[in-house]
């Protein structure tokens, strides 16, 4: 038995067809990028996901594992309008949203007239967000989540669609802000990128110190991203994996009868965190060529999903107890 989700009707038929073509151009924006990332295989996958799923992705990593690579090649990809801003100790949130200005005409008359900000975009890469001060780093949330900002008491809708790429170094580093939890809880997926193996190194080592270095060339349009994130959400969703995804984001909440996640746990992940693995688990069901996702996308995207919506007491860190461990064990019961 499978659970549709408030969608207008589309035959089987029909449904495979729009597959078929979506899982054509998803292979070509993976071609696409793979000729300018190399390895990396799973933040790509995971990046990727977020994108086709319509949300947005926080990547994690100390410098030089090509993040900041990794969203400009994106936005070339998919043919977005793509925005970088640099976040700084010293930076406004009027540097991210935009501001008004007052301007006077030839007749002496003044008006205020608004100047957008980078923000305005269709991917937005915050590039080293938890350098910023939070009251910047809340400057984005009303976007991340309404796609709109309001400026002086008037609304400005953003372009669709809208996506924030964020890229993090880690917080023992000097000089970063941890992000408010309320803003961690926009990001559809925390995805940690790691050290490259060593074939995957070797090739950048070769590849990228000569004279040309590989170029990304746009192979997708945004109104068919739209429409292949159409696609995605109109995908059935199985019962069983409905019922693994409850199973686990409820038990990953302290009170419901699980007595690691009470001992471990300070706070755990809300419904939002059901919304992110219903639409991730599509969106990765058709990345990999299926119709439909299974527990198996569950349990694959249970710590990108979860381990920024949680928190830990402080007895399970001094125990050198980790988010990762806690989700791991969680997904290994759904």
């Amino acid at each position: 038995m499978s659970v549709m989700i408030k969608e207008s009707p589309i035959s089987e038929k029909d449904m495979v067809a729009q597959a078929e073509k979506a899982l054509a151009d998803i292979s070509r924006v993976r071609d696409g990028v793979g000729r300018v990332i190399f390895g990396q295989e799973s933040v790509v996958e995971r990046t990727l996901v977020a994108l086709l799923a319509g949300g947005h992705a926080l990547l994690v990593g100390v410098p030089g594992l090509a993040k900041t690579k990794l969203v400009e090649t994106l936005g070339i990809v998919l043919g977005l309008d793509s925005r970088r801003i640099q976040f700084t100790p010293d930076l406004m949130p009027s540097d991210i949203l935009g501001s008004e200005v007052m301007e006077q005409d030839e007749f002496g008359k003044r008006s205020f007239r608004f100047i957008s900000g980078p923000i305005f975009a269709q991917l937005l890469m915050a590039d080293e967000i938890n350098r910023a001060s939070p009251r910047t780093q809340s400057a984005l949330l009303q976007s991340m989540q309404e796609y709109h900002v309001t400026i002086a008491g008037v609304r400005h809708d953003l372009p669709s669609p809208f996506h924030v790429l964020a890229t993090q170094n880690p917080l023992e580093q000097e000089g970063t802000y941890p992000l408010p939890e309320a803003q961690l809880d926009r990001f559809l997926m925390q995805v940690d990128i790691l050290y490259p193996e060593i074939e995957a190194e070797r090739r950048i080592l070769l590849e990228t110190t000569g004279i040309e270095d590989a170029k990304a060339e746009n192979v997708l349009q945004p109104a068919r991203l739209k429409d292949i994130q159409t696609l995605i959400r109109r995908m059935p969703v199985p019962e069983s994996v409905v019922e693994a995804i409850l199973k686990l984001v409820r038990s990953a909440r302290p009170g419901q009868g699980n007595a690691d996640t009470d001992k471990h746990v300070a706070w755990g992940p809300g419904p939002r965190a059901s919304q992110a693995l219903t639409l991730c688990a599509r969106a990765r069901a058709l990345y990999d060529g299926r119709l439909a996702p299974s527990v198996d996308d569950v349990r694959a995207l249970a710590e990108p999903v979860l381990q920024h919506r949680m928190a830990l007491t402080f007895a399970a860190r001094a125990e050198g107890t980790t988010v990762r461990d806690v989700v791991a064990k969680l997904a290994k019961g759904i």
